[in-house]
């Protein structure tokens, strides 16, 4: 055995391999290295780099374990193999992996091994196991910019604002020209007169925070204290430029990913939904989709008040899998788009390989699929997974896409900081929705978010029945309940008592929104 301190000298030329972009010639080299020597850690450990970025995660997962066997005392490289089992879907074996690096590491002071696991555990949708070893970490290490905000992450999932607030403000003290934990903590209460950070947002973002998706982010959480104050004129100038200035940080092109929208429905026609699927029969998800912000996390919410499902929070693995599939069919049909390449995938397999996974991430056989833009995959989840059940929320046009307009998604809806950008998405959502009710009539359960707030318990008895789960009339579903997780961005509003503040909001904001209103007007769809 070789200890991975006496790296040979070609190791490191394999990584600068790696990041000029030349894969193949890394993985070449790192095999080269280990015809010299097939103990070498450190060889290992490049030539598993090396496999995870060619896309073959398998294989490094197996180059992992031999530098392990090489090495059986190196924590770091155990850490590393629970990544790999995270990036291959096997949850559970990643945070059993990692739970069991962290108990270790907790003896020993190290803060490293603690924070490492932590991300491992909150990435397997375990915040509630997350925050105490972010917290370990963070009395070894001290404040780190980084591990508090993590921390503060999982506490704004499980419901502990205050903390929460708390160590976004000692972070803030540290980095203060952290944009992100400024717009997290402006969204953890409402604020109030008495109590607020608006003098110190506009301080903040006059003397400027270095980076435009940095002062985006202050210029987001500036709108969304003065939206909280009923400074409502001020609170859409504030988010027209936050927008703005997010818009420039991105590469985004809504022509493909509405276009993408098409060749979908396009492929999923009524004769191709209508003809037999072998799926896989031995999982009943419940799927809930639609635009994100319409009130998508208060069904998730009701349904695990229930308490005979839990939810998996925001996984992408559908899209992931149908991804992948979808890549293997082209090989064998270059001609087709990937979209018709999708219809010759096994969706047994496809249904079996995502159970599995997200199961794992919810931790019960029966589970919650609470990511909104799987609404494009409808037919597909019918075929892969026949017994799933699909809920789709509607809101108010308008309100809509004003809920998703003052959001600030950090990595994902990137068409939602250009108002035309926006209306053409919302547009392509509601006819790709209208095809899936056409094509496979009677499997989407629809609902309504303004019934939901002005009904939360005879809805909840609704969506139960529809799901086949028993409900409770002594259970009062517009209460959140106790010691539950939800990894989602509604987190601090899912907590709070159902209310109807915001039907009809968007209406104060009419003017402002004319150029989405005319865009909706011309594809037919009414805003009132």
């Amino acid at each position: 055995m070789t200890a991975s301190g006496g790296a040979p000298a070609g190791v490191m030329q394999g990584y600068a391999l790696l990041r000029e972009g030349r894969v193949e010639e890394a993985v070449r080299h790192a095999a080269d290295l280990l015809r010299e020597q097939s103990d070498h850690v450190d060889a290992l450990v490049l030539a598993g780099e090396a496999a995870v970025a060619e896309g073959a995660p398998d294989e490094a997962l197996g180059y992992m374990q031999r530098a392990i066997d090489a090495d059986p005392g190196n924590e770091a490289l155990r850490l590393k193999q629970a990544g790999l089992l995270l990036h291959l879907r096997r949850r559970r074996e990643a945070l059993d992996l990692a739970l069991s690096v962290a108990a270790k590491a907790r003896g020993r002071g190290g803060g490293q091994a603690l924070w490492q696991a932590a991300s491992i555990a909150a990435n397997c949708n375990r915040p509630l196991d997350a925050v105490p070893l972010y917290q370990q970490a963070l009395g070894s290490m001290g404040p780190q910019p980084g591990l508090l905000y993590d921390l503060a992450v999982a506490q704004f999932f499980t419901g502990d604002f205050e903390a929460a607030e708390a160590n976004l403000d000692r972070m803030l003290a540290i980095a203060p020209q952290a944009g992100h934990a400024l717009y997290l903590r402006s969204t953890l209460r409402r604020q109030s007169p008495g109590r607020n950070h608006v003098d110190e947002l506009k301080q903040r973002i006059a003397a400027g925070l270095g980076r435009p998706d940095q002062d985006a982010a202050a210029w987001y959480a500036l709108a969304k204290e003065l939206e909280d104050l009923g400074e409502h004129a001020s609170a859409f100038d504030a988010l027209d430029t936050g927008a703005r200035l997010r818009r420039q940080t991105l590469d985004h092109d809504i022509a493909g990913e509405c276009e993408a929208q098409a060749r979908i429905r396009a492929a999923y026609g009524r004769e191709v939904m209508a003809a037999p699927a072998r799926g896989h029969a031995g999982a009943a998800p419940i799927f809930i989709v639609g635009m994100p912000r319409t009130g998508t996390t208060l069904v998730e919410r009701m349904l695990v008040h229930g308490g005979s499902v839990r939810s998996a929070g925001e996984p992408l693995d559908l899209g992931n899998l149908i991804g992948a599939h979808a890549r293997e069919a082209l090989q064998a049909r270059p001609q087709l788009t990937p979209a018709e390449a999708s219809l010759h995938i096994d969706f047994e397999a496809l249904g079996r390989d995502y159970a599995r996974g997200v199961s794992e991430a919810a931790g019960a056989e029966r589970f919650i699929d609470k990511m909104p833009a799987n609404y494009m995959y409808c037919g597909l989840i019918r075929r892969a997974l026949p017994e799933a059940r699909i809920i789709h929320l509607q809101r108010d046009p308008l309100d809509s896409c004003h809920a998703v307009y003052k959001t600030l998604f950090f990595s994902a809806y990137h068409f939602s900081y250009d108002l035309d950008e926006l209306a053409r998405y919302y547009i392509a959502y509601r006819q790709t929705m209208a095809h899936w009710h056409e094509v496979m009539p009677g499997t989407i359960l629809d609902v309504r978010y303004e019934d939901l707030v002005a009904d939360p318990d005879g809805q909840a008895r609704r969506i139960l029945e529809w799901c086949g789960l028993p409900w409770d009339p002594e259970t009062r579903y517009g209460q959140a309940p106790a010691r539950a997780a939800f990894t989602t961005a509604s987190a601090a509003q899912v907590r709070a008592p159902v209310h109807a503040r915001s039907v009809g909001g968007a209406q104060r904001h009419r003017k402002r929104l004319e150029p989405l209103v005319r865009r909706l007007a011309e594809a037919g769809i009414a805003v009132d």
